[in-house]
């Protein structure tokens, strides 16, 4: 039996408003849990405060979005002890599990590696069955435009990497459902968003090292691994933390460590750890002696672990331990001058009370 030519012309109708079978959804936001999705909203408004669009070489923007993501941060508060951070693969499909990431402490990515980026906190939340974790997605632009120092390393050793760094357009947070903590985090250039602002590339010469490297001024970089920009000037501890961070990359030379923990990632690790850097080391020092104590580290060619020798673990594990308790004096430092009065503000009384 022939339909009637108006529910013919209604369906027609229906079916142009439902639009192409192919398009994707709009994500399910009523799906997400409230405290995920409260969650992801608190971060994104705060890294628009603290990290908004700006010029892709404002140092100063990028030192005030640094400042503020390492003190008590929205971000910080949902990181847990150990953050696995890196792009997002090329290979289709690809998994976290199957993905080549590095792994930092909380403080080592909020100061070197997020605020690299600039957000306008339009963000989308959706449940990836694969991951069984909920991917907040955000839109963000890199800084490619600051001066070499300020970049955890040279990004531009890799030119896949520094291509994708540069024409970033997605930030994306990889959260746990049942604690909201940031499991993973990771960047792409491959967003279903716009790009933010124009890119002007930056071409650097091809970089093989060093990933420490003394300026024409006689100053140690990148400067923001002597925490550079975190720490105050006056933190009497910085010159102790590059002089012991130097003694301690000589014994991991020694003993085989620097030929896997830096950036160019020989052995292809999927769990990457960088000691190339003070700040590096600093967010790793406590797993590093816990390794060398229990003979896990160094590898050999087949992955292996071996015991050094006893000079060597001796003398490795005594510079690690000088400079973790250098660098835990100058936290310990900037923990107590943060609950100093400000002198600015005082009376002269005050004042002569304070400086004491």
């Amino acid at each position: 039996m022939r339909k009637p030519l108006a529910t013919l012309a209604l369906l027609a109708s229906l079916s142009c408003l439902a639009g192409p079978a192919a398009q994707a959804p709009a994500p399910d936001m009523a799906a997400v849990p409230a405290s995920i999705r409260l969650a992801a909203q608190e971060i994104a408004a705060e890294l628009a405060g603290l990290c908004p669009l700006a010029p892709a070489g404002d140092t100063a923007a990028y030192n005030a979005c640094r400042q503020g993501l390492f003190g008590d941060s929205a971000l910080r508060s949902h990181l847990p002890p150990v953050l696995i951070w890196g792009r997002q693969s090329k290979a289709p499909g690809a998994t976290l599990r199957q993905t080549s990431l590095t792994q930092f402490a909380p403080d080592v990515w909020t100061s070197l590696y997020a605020p690299l980026f600039m957000f306008n906190g339009r963000h989308t939340v959706e449940w990836v069955p694969e991951e069984k974790l909920f991917l907040v997605r955000l839109e963000t632009a890199f800084r490619n435009r600051l001066a070499p120092g300020q970049f955890p390393y040279p990004f531009w050793h890799d030119e896949a990497k520094w291509s994708m760094y540069e024409n970033a357009n997605g930030f994306m947070l990889w959260m746990a459902p049942d604690t909201g903590k940031i499991r993973a985090a990771q960047f792409t250039d491959r967003a279903p968003n716009a790009m933010l602002q124009s890119v002007q590339p930056v071409q650097h010469a091809k970089y093989e090292g060093p990933w420490l490297w003394t300026d024409e001024k006689g100053n140690t970089q990148p400067a923001v691994t002597l925490f550079d920009g975190i720490y105050r000037p006056d933190n009497p501890y910085i010159k102790a933390i590059d002089r012991q961070y130097r003694d301690l990359a000589v014994q991991m030379r020694e003993s085989q460590c620097s030929s896997c923990h830096v950036p160019t990632n020989p052995d292809k690790i999927s769990r990457l750890v960088l000691l190339s850097t003070p700040a590096h080391a600093a967010g790793e020092i406590d797993r590093l002696i816990k390794s060398v104590k229990e003979d896990r580290m160094p590898m050999d060619e087949f992955r292996l672990s071996y015991a050094l020798s006893a000079d060597n673990k001796k003398w490795l594990l005594e510079s690690a331990e000088a400079f973790r308790t250098t660098v835990q004096a100058a936290q310990a430092w900037e923990t107590q001058a943060a609950r100093k009065p400000s002198t600015q503000t005082l009376s002269s009384n005050q004042r002569a009370q304070v400086t004491k």
